[in-house]
């Protein structure tokens, strides 16, 4: 269940509105919402690595490893690449690579190096059962029996960048004021859980967009509560 954008930037405004301590635009609200979404969402892959480490909950619901699985797993997608100058072309909402598949095998990832030590012997060299790639800056290169150069039979198992906070809107006739339209929004796409931290987040920046120290000081203490709540 994504976060519904105007029901966040009502709540920031009606925050900022009641200690008469300012205004957030829309677009500064746009701009700030997707910088806080892009960084809760990086902050899953480091609190998971963090919790993986650490010994399970037996306690269904409460084990945080489990909560970040599941919050990742939003942005899991999986898309057949397109071939083109050579490569095989990463999708362009790309966070994290995660498999590559040749007609149901998965192949392995091996740098450069690698490549030419695996290909230069017959027992090691990549099959169309254990396929091979390699990655660069200008794409992916899969390998069997040869270099593939059609995309027919292989997809990518990726986790997505989400997709940048929108709160769109319209003037109405003779009024000077914004009115939400649900057209042309997009919602947050991190877990419903984490709205009571986007909120916190965004008034941190608004009190840095409005020069307001107390605010940061308030929306920080608060959120640093909240975060070791969360993690206690």
């Amino acid at each position: 269940m994504a976060i519904n954008v105007n029901t966040v930037y009502r709540t920031v405004l009606l925050i900022l509105n009641k200690e008469q301590r300012g205004y957030m635009t829309p677009d500064e609200f746009n701009k700030i919402a997707s910088q806080v979404q892009l960084e809760i969402f990086e902050q899953y892959f480091y609190d998971l690595n963090q919790f993986s480490r650490l010994p399970g909950n037996s306690t269904e619901y409460s084990d945080m490893v489990d909560i970040l699985e599941e919050k990742i797993s939003i942005f899991e997608k999986t898309a057949q690449p397109t071939y083109s100058a050579n490569h095989f072309v990463e999708p362009t909402d790309l966070y994290r690579l995660g498999t590559v598949i040749y007609n149901g095998s998965e192949a392995e990832h091996v740098n450069k190096n690698e490549y030419l030590y695996i290909t230069s012997s017959p027992l090691s060299k990549p099959t169309n059962d254990f396929p091979i790639y390699t990655r660069d800056s200008s794409g992916i290169k899969i390998y069997t029996a040869s270099e593939l150069n059609n995309p027919t039979g292989i997809t990518f198992n990726y986790i997505k960048t989400p997709a940048d906070v929108v709160w769109n809107f319209t003037i109405p006739s003779g009024q000077n004021y914004y009115e939400y339209s649900s057209s042309g929004s997009t919602d947050f796409e991190i877990h419903a859980s984490d709205q009571t931290e986007v909120v916190l987040k965004i008034l941190l920046y608004a009190g840095v967009v409005i020069k307001d120290p107390s605010i940061v000081q308030a929306a920080a203490a608060q959120s640093q509560k909240q975060e070791i709540n969360q993690k206690s």
